[in-house]
């Protein structure tokens, strides 16, 4: 069985919204405002591109990151890696043509299935109401956080605020930075 990992940037608050500069957020751009950049705090993001067998987007996510990333060489390992959309809107034409193969799953189901399959981890980048459905269906079982020293407010969050059992997880990696960022890797436990 597949390891599917979330990972994400976000603010001591939970919000993992906008941390790259996208429009419409108040505070788009967290991530590289106010806090010093230190390339050691981002080494798992290298790792995590080395290691995952596949990525793993929801609609938005995918509309917004397939329009950069198949040109940003720091992104070269996911250009050439397979991609699944979790999306019942999204049409095979909307696909874009330049960041290799690209699978439209309609149902938390066939991302269960996906699960089953032969391969190394699956990764989830951005995508806050995939993240969701995910954690709400037990799906995920890791997650890859670089928490900022901020405290953002209003925001989507990465976790779901869904009235659920107790969800346990357990810190396997982490470190914090001199610029106040903390790296955390947890697993979920069952």
């Amino acid at each position: 069985m597949r390891t599917l990992i979330s990972t994400a940037f976000v603010s001591l608050d939970g919000v993992m919204e906008a941390p790259g500069g996208e429009p419409g957020y108040r505070n788009s751009g967290w991530t590289f405002k106010d806090v010093e950049f230190l390339p050691e705090a981002y080494e798992i993001k290298g790792r995590e591109q080395e290691e995952a067998g596949a990525l793993l987007l929801g609609r938005t996510s995918y509309q917004a990151f397939s329009q950069v990333w198949p040109d940003i060489e720091d992104f070269a390992d996911y250009k050439v890696m397979p991609k699944y959309v979790v999306s019942t809107t999204l049409a095979e034409g909307d696909l874009v043509t330049n960041w290799g193969e690209t699978t439209i799953l309609r149902t938390l189901d066939e991302v269960a299935a996906l699960k089953e399959t032969e391969g190394g981890p699956i990764i989830v980048h951005g995508s806050a109401t995939l993240n969701h459905a995910l954690s709400d269906a037990g799906l995920i079982d890791r997650y890859h956080l670089i928490v900022f020293p901020l405290l953002l407010g209003a925001g989507k969050r990465l976790f779901s605020t869904t009235d659920k059992d107790t969800q346990k997880l357990k810190l396997v990696e982490h470190e914090a930075y001199a610029n106040g960022l903390q790296k955390n890797v947890l697993d979920v436990v069952r």
